[in-house]
């Protein structure tokens, strides 16, 4: 681009850039009636507003200023940004694991466009120790980039194919798996992947990152770093979900894939266990084991693939005067399985008891699970829980809403008799189920508390 271009730049904000004289990458000191900010001048998407004048801070942040506050601007020289990400080649060491990355649509690691707005990622070995360099220092890397899509666009059908290409790559001596994931419903396919590879003689890490490699505050490269690690060394042989365990950077946790969730919208902390511990802590080459009942790595052991799963299959959270035709619809339009996230220890109201019962009379099945998240469902405590049994639901023990519809899809994809189906999802097959919460598997901070003051001290989130 060149030092007279002001890409993405039009209206107000164009005449602003103009009337002082400086251009896009231009290094400047701009003063405002809010204070002086210096930096480099970003360009904008064509689709974005004319008001603003974007500034990359020395600090690494973006800023936008609104153009009726700038007073003055100095331009002081100019850095143009490269969007190619630096390619090296990822050197072989034959002492060390080999670890494959399977690539389904997140950015691990990735460079912003500022002039289109797009996230270019970094994917290759080479682009990746271009990127992270740290991971020569863990493995032999092989990339594989499976699929391209947001994780909000993730079917069953990228479930068994990833499931698939696990198969292929371990079979063909790789030594653990990384699986680069979007967050946004990377919970869900770990649940899937929990129950579609059945077995398996090595780690298999999910991972992704809240923020993108240009921010200041990514956590991409550490999670790739921790989940990289996990895989190669790592002697759990599980599904699992590798992301930051407290907000700042100590460690990672490992999560088992059926029962992790994302709960919050930007923490990079976001991902935690739910109901129970996360299986161990993972940070500078160390892990620290946090449960014992894991599956553990052994070489013997046969990677095994069951991918069956019936896609006719809902979830459906309660709430105050929900209607029945909720339901007819869904059998009318032909679910065979409906996953209802009750309130309390399982309820709904009795409006909906008769939809109920006719969903299951025409042989939908129907599970219930608790919107809480935390805890189990109780239906023998109320009337209101053995009258909806009586409809046929079956309660769902402790499995979070979003496991059990995962769940219901691959056990319909094996049978659709009523007690099988039942037998099947009542039974742990990846510890989706548990006899009991521990003592600490609950937690929610309250801010603003004594106790909680006095508590953070102590501990680190």
């Amino acid at each position: 681009m060149s030092k007279k271009s002001n890409s993405g730049y039009k209206g107000a904000a164009l005449s602003v850039l103009k009337n002082f004289d400086v251009n896009v990458w231009g290094d400047v000191r701009i003063t405002t009636s809010d204070g002086e900010f210096s930096g480099i001048i970003l360009p904008r998407s064509e689709i974005a507003d004319d008001r603003h004048v974007v500034l990359k801070l020395t600090t690494g942040y973006n800023i936008g200023l609104e153009v009726g506050t700038i007073e003055e601007i100095e331009e002081h020289g100019s850095k143009e940004a490269h969007y190619k990400i630096p390619e090296k080649e990822f050197p072989f060491d034959p002492v060390k694991p080999n670890v494959v990355l399977l690539g389904t649509g997140g950015t691990i690691a990735s460079r912003l466009d500022y002039r289109s707005g797009a996230v270019i990622p970094a994917f290759s070995p080479g682009e990746l120790y271009g990127a992270v360099p740290e991971l020569a220092d863990i493995c032999n890397l092989k990339t594989d980039k499976l699929y391209g899509v947001f994780s909000e666009n993730i079917t069953p059908e990228h479930w068994s194919g990833t499931a698939e290409a696990i198969k292929r790559e371990v079979d063909n001596g790789a030594d653990g798996i990384v699986i680069g994931h979007g967050t946004d419903t990377m919970h869900y396919t770990a649940a899937a992947l929990s129950f579609m590879v059945k077995s398996t003689p090595v780690p298999i890490v999910m991972v992704g990152s809240q923020r993108s490699s240009d921010r200041p505050s990514s956590d991409a490269a550490l999670n790739l770093i921790n989940a990289t690690w996990t895989a190669a060394y790592s002697d759990i042989a599980e599904v699992m979900v590798c992301m930051f365990g407290p907000t700042s950077d100590e460690y990672a946790l490992l999560h088992r894939g059926t029962r992790v969730r994302k709960m919050h919208s930007s923490y990079r902390s976001t991902f935690r266990t739910i109901g129970d511990t996360p299986i161990a802590r993972v940070s500078g080459g160390e892990i620290n084991l946090i449960k014992k009942d894991y599956r553990r790595r052994n070489p013997e052991t046969p990677l095994e693939l069951d991918t069956v799963f019936d896609d006719r299959v809902s979830i459906v959270y309660y709430y105050p005067n929900m209607q029945p035709d909720i339901i007819d619809s869904l059998v009318d339009n032909g679910y065979k399985g409906i996953v209802i996230a009750g309130t309390g220890l399982g309820h709904v109201n009795k409006p909906l008891y008769p939809s109920l019962k006719r969903a299951c009379d025409s042989g939908v099945h129907i599970f219930m699970t608790v919107e809480t998240l935390w805890g189990y469902v109780q239906m023998y405590v109320y009337d209101t829980g053995r009258d909806i049994m009586e409809l046929g639901v079956v309660p769902g023990a402790n499995m979070l809403p979003e496991v059990a519809y995962v769940k219901l899809g691959w056990v319909l994809g094996h049978t659709h008799d009523r007690e099988k189906v039942a037998e099947m999802m009542l039974t742990p097959y990846a510890g989706e189920i548990t006899e009991r919460e521990t003592i600490d598997g609950y937690l929610i901070m309250q801010g603003g508390l004594p106790e909680m003051e006095k508590f953070l001290k102590n501990i680190h989130f």
